[in-house]
């Protein structure tokens, strides 16, 4: 079932980003990470050209970062004050991510640094992981009782001005999340990605942050770079397309809801060499494509107007006659969706506990 996108100007298959974007959702409630490491360089995969892949899968990330988050509040499995401390870093980095963006997309080499950045990061990340996590799994089959240190100390630990975090039970610098968040924001802005693949592993290992507040402070911070990169993109490019991001939110906020209750039975060391090994195969998925696959040219197809379906036609005439209110309802559309997907979860699952409730009553 192909699908024309006004403002990408490609075809797509909607059931294979569907499948897609349902599988990275399931992922992304998995690991707490916003799954655009995966996403994007499906997109590129499936013909959606780089710089739209970028922007639209930012704006995906919104609504299941909503989604989850919002699970997240509702369990009290969050902190604010450390997730406000990376938000703070996070949308100077973003700036500068973007205007990184711009610079190399005036000068053509956006595609190649956007191949580029997802090869290298997902490799040293993953490979970092999967070490650790590994390690982890030896200690515990081992059954190892030996003096194991609960804090180890590098020189971002040596930082001035340190505050409290309570929920979080940590005494830490402000500079520590605000460091982390400038490198996720300024990433997130140039590969599309709400940046929680190394937001996770930052929290758990530089600032050691309890397991269970890692994937909803993740999420939370994930919203508000998402937001800044959605609408930085929106207004400077003109690439958010409304089309695919309805397709890409429906299949993640599924997969996000379905994912959460897996994270909830599954071990968080089995967890983090998975996800691991998620990078290091995607990063090697890409260094193929860009140095030895062969490469055919997107096909860009501009429809005349009067050919577009009703929607199609709104979304590009709004896109075009104003582009700020556009990017502002990109955010709102994303954002509602995710809200109302964590809503209808929350009712489904209080609906069946009741019915197994009754049904458990009237066995008696």
């Amino acid at each position: 079932m192909e699908v024309y996108l006004p403002i990408a100007q490609v075809y797509i298959n909607a059931v294979e980003i569907l499948l897609l974007s349902a599988i990275v959702g399931v992922l992304s409630g998995l690991f707490g990470v916003g799954g655009g490491f995966l996403m994007t360089p499906f997109l590129i995969f499936l013909g959606v050209p780089p710089t739209y892949a970028v922007a639209n899968e930012a704006n995906n990330i919104l609504a299941t970062s909503v989604s989850g988050s919002t699970t997240h509040y509702l369990k009290n499995t969050l902190d604010y004050k450390m997730g406000l401390m990376i938000v703070a870093g996070g949308s100077i980095g973003t700036l500068l991510g973007i205007y990184t963006f711009s610079y190399f997309k005036e000068i053509g080499k956006i595609d190649t640094v956007i191949s580029l950045a997802y090869m290298y990061i997902l490799a040293i990340i993953g490979t970092l992981m999967l070490v650790e996590s590994l390690s982890e799994i030896d200690r515990a089959k081992r059954n190892f009782q030996g003096k194991k240190k609960l804090h180890v100390h590098y020189w971002i630990h040596g930082l001035p001005l340190r505050m409290r975090f309570p929920h979080s039970k940590l005494y830490e610098s402000i500079f520590t999340p605000i460091i982390i968040g400038l490198i996720v924001g300024y990433i997130a802005a140039i590969m599309g990605i709400g940046g929680a693949f190394i937001l996770v592993p930052a929290m758990i290992y530089i600032i050691k942050m309890p397991t269970k507040l890692v994937p909803g402070t993740s999420l939370f911070v994930t919203i508000f770079v998402s937001v800044i990169v959605t609408f930085l993109h929106s207004i400077n490019y003109g690439s958010i397309d409304l089309v695919l991001v309805f397709l890409l939110v429906v299949g993640s906020i599924i997969g996000v809801q379905t994912g959460q209750k897996l994270g909830e039975k599954i071990n968080s060391s089995g967890l983090r060499a998975l996800l691991a090994i998620l990078l290091l195969i995607v990063g090697i998925a890409i260094a193929y494509d860009t140095f030895f696959a062969y490469h055919v040219e997107t096909k860009i197809i501009k429809l005349p107007i009067s050919e577009l379906n009703f929607f199609s036609k709104l979304v590009y005439k709004f896109s075009k006659e104003s582009a700020l209110s556009y990017g502002l309802l990109s955010i709102i559309f994303a954002i509602f969706l995710g809200a109302a997907g964590a809503l209808i979860r929350k009712f489904f699952s209080k609906f069946i506990k009741k019915m197994l409730f009754k049904s458990n009553t009237k066995n008696l």
